[in-house]
């Protein structure tokens, strides 16, 4: 089966500022309960995803375009490229931010804890 990918554009993702651009690459259903997002994210100029916690699930982030500010459980903030993977542990808390005037991409997956 081929299909095209599902996108959507959300304002203040997570308390965040600006757009947010989710290509889904495969849906809750496709994921077969072992996660539940699979997309291709881009970050608008001067737009964030907000500080959040991950509760029975984590999220890598594999930063394909642009430059961004990964804030870390810690509340470290990191400047990250094309190539970097930003991880968090289940429970723990991370945002990023894209302050430059071009667009920032990545690669999310949430992946559950256990399968459902």
């Amino acid at each position: 089966m081929v299909r095209k990918e599902r996108v959507e554009t959300k304002e203040n993702v997570r308390g965040g500022n600006g757009s947010i651009e989710f290509h889904y690459i495969l849906t809750e259903e496709e994921l077969m309960g072992h996660g539940t997002m699979y997309a291709r994210v881009i970050i608008k100029p001067h737009s964030s995803i907000g500080w959040h916690q991950h509760i029975g699930n984590t999220e890598p982030y594999y930063i394909i375009k642009g430059e961004g500010t990964f804030i870390d459980n810690d509340g470290s903030k990191t400047t990250v490229y094309p190539g970097d993977v930003c991880t968090i542990e289940v429970g723990q808390w991370h945002s990023i931010e894209n302050n430059t005037d071009e667009d920032m991409e990545m690669i999310a997956l949430i992946i559950n804890e256990r399968a459902k």
